[in-house]
């Protein structure tokens, strides 16, 4: 069983018990959050698809806490000049698990 959800602009494959790292959000660590845009929801029945949502599915979640992604580094040189800069970057982002994946209401997973 599985649901794509849309989270800011970003679609996310997931399943129930998955722990999957989202763009940071303003949530305390044990709170709960739920996705009401579902693109597309799974299970042993089928695959529904919606247009561009369905209508009654959500994915439950808790967040499980903040964590930070690698380390990027970018570098912007001016050819011939001798100047150089180097920037380095770190993201953060949110953990949370998913509990549960409810079509319609009715929860059918977690």
């Amino acid at each position: 069983m599985y649901a794509v959800i849309d989270d800011r602009g970003n679609q996310l494959k997931v399943s129930p018990g998955e722990i999957v790292e989202l763009d940071l959000m303003n949530a305390d660590p044990g709170s709960e959050i739920v996705f009401d845009r579902v693109l597309v929801y799974s299970d042993d029945d089928g695959v529904k698809v919606g247009k561009p949502t369905l209508e009654g599915a959500e994915v439950v979640a808790e967040v499980l806490g903040e964590s930070k992604g690698r380390k990027v580094h970018g570098v912007s040189f001016r050819r011939r000049k001798n100047s150089k800069v180097r920037k380095g970057h770190r993201q953060k982002y949110s953990r949370v698990k998913i509990k549960s994946i409810r079509a319609a209401g009715v929860p059918v997973g977690g």
